[in-house]
């Protein structure tokens, strides 16, 4: 279990940390309980107490902009509660749900209606995201509705001004590039308007700022985290996947990445294989293979992984098995072989002391 004083010390006391989901040089993301009126519940905390002097100023900014916004986004049931504000430490409430890339809502109609009225509730209260191109900024909760997180770069404008009226667009624009990649055929006429057409400083951005962004984020802070699983989810997990899959007795083999307690990003690889292999041959092929990579913090031999009709393998449902949120998968599987087959992977899954999500 972590460490009780090792809480923020603005929280120290109320805050019960379980796991660490993300640090990165301008914060430190943990899960874990907070009492309230109603009891302790369920809760996310973002410190910047231990960030280095170099990030800092970008930190602190980053963490007000959050505080002011989920002040007031948090009122309007699409977003975290804002259960707590301090100079260096923020609580919000934990939304119960999956991001987008995981949950894949292929087909569901419902759900992007319920998006569409979430962004309208935010840009109703002055609020807009500008960060919504993200798939995991966008929530599926356990109840199929839409919910929004991650307002580092949010605001909250006074007036519904020129500035608002073209970021507004653009986090709409956002919105219905995700729906064109999951339910294309209910796209109206107008948001295929929308879709053709980004605005001005969206297209001076894409062709100047954007390209010094990158530069500074994957070259000078090494993010390359599409995803929310960091470098080793990106640089790491093909190299391990390629050398498994490279070995003779192995079938197929697909690796995610999962909020560890000690590394604070961990990776798990899911291995088809028959059962003359076991975790420490796995292991050994991944030393001899991948020189200067860790072994996967969890690996799982499995005489069959999800595929979906295409033969791709379904690393959604491998996801959420790594994150410990089995109760999320019912809705995902399609057919009863599927279901037999995640059944064996999920009652020997080996991360079963944490449930988490983002």
């Amino acid at each position: 279990m972590r460490d009780p004083n090792d809480s923020p010390p603005e929280v120290a006391g109320c805050w019960r940390g379980t796991v660490v989901l993300k640090r990165d040089v301008f914060s430190t993301v943990e899960r874990g309980h907070f009492p309230t009126a109603a009891g302790e519940i369920d809760a996310v905390l973002r410190r910047i107490d231990r960030v280095p002097w170099w990030t800092r100023p970008v930190a602190t900014h980053l963490f007000a902009r959050e505080r002011r916004v989920l002040a007031v986004a948090g009122e309007l049931g699409v977003a975290p509660r804002l259960l707590f504000a301090g100079r260096q430490t923020l609580v919000r409430s934990f939304i119960d749900g999956v991001p987008l890339h995981i949950a894949r809502p292929v087909g569901d109609r419902p759900y992007f209606q319920s998006a569409k009225a979430a962004l309208r509730r935010l840009h109703r209260a002055g609020v807009c995201h500008n960060d919504l191109a993200k798939e995991q900024n966008w929530l599926k909760g356990s109840d199929g509705k839409a919910y929004v997180t991650d307002f580092q770069l949010a605001i909250v404008f006074k007036r519904r001004g020129k500035l608002f009226r073209l970021a507004a667009y653009e986090d709409l624009r956002h919105l219905l590039k995700h729906k064109r990649s999951y339910v294309p055929e209910a796209l109206t006429a107008a948001e295929r308007r929308v879709l053709a057409r980004k605005s001005l400083p969206t297209r001076i951005w894409m062709a100047t700022g954007k390209r010094v962004y990158r530069w500074i984020t994957r070259g000078i802070f090494n993010f390359t985290d599409r995803e929310g699983g960091g470098t080793r989810l990106v640089k790491d997990a093909p190299l391990i996947a390629a050398a498994l899959k490279a070995h003779a007795h192995i079938r197929d083999a697909a690796v995610v990445a999962f909020p560890d307690r000690r590394a604070g990003t961990g990776l798990y690889a899911f291995v088809e294989a028959g059962p003359e292999l076991t975790d420490r041959a796995l292991r050994e092929i991944i030393a001899e293979t991948c020189k200067g990579i860790a072994a996967p913090e969890r690996l799982q031999l499995v005489d069959a992984l999800p595929r979906d009709r295409a033969g791709q393998v379904r690393k959604e449902i491998l996801q959420l098995v790594a994150m410990n949120q089995v109760d999320l998968i019912d809705p995902l599987i399609a057919s009863e072989g599927e279901r037999a087959i995640v059944g064996r992977i999920v009652a020997s899954r080996q991360n079963l002391r944490d449930r988490f999500a983002f």
